[in-house]
């Protein structure tokens, strides 16, 4: 199992307050457009696909699978980073966290892990399934 690192810490806004309180939960919120139905992720005031400001919380299951990966093994410790696509169609640039880098593959299950950062925060993160 690789050596695990604190990410840094995130930035707050009062726009994405409702995303912090559900990560303090343990929840992945994504966002979804009223207006034209899209999921996305980052959570942000606008739906990117249509700039409809009627946009929505609602919970992800946390389960995915890996799309695409590397390890940066030059860093100390190394870390993998990934795009996981989210059960829900999202996909979302995150960290692979709780286990060994040499057995990560593309398609491989992952499922939610929320790690804390500098300041105790929690990132959300996922780990092999």
């Amino acid at each position: 199992m690789a050596e695990e690192r604190k990410p840094s810490n995130p930035r707050r806004d009062p726009e994405s307050a409702p995303y912090w309180a559900a990560a303090e939960r343990g929840v992945l919120l994504l966002k979804r457009c009223r207006a034209c139905g899209q999921l996305h992720y980052f959570p942000r005031p606008l739906c990117p696909f249509c700039m409809s400001a009627d946009t929505e919380w609602v919970e992800a299951k946390g389960q995915g699978e890996i799309y695409s990966f590397t390890v940066l093994r030059r860093a100390a410790p190394p870390y993998a980073v990934a795009y996981v696509t989210l059960d829900e169609g999202v996909r979302v640039l995150t960290n692979i966290v709780g286990g060994d880098f040499d057995a990560l593959r593309i398609g491989q299950g992952v499922s939610l892990a929320f790690q804390l950062s500098e300041n105790g925060s929690p990132i959300a993160m996922f780990t092999p399934a």
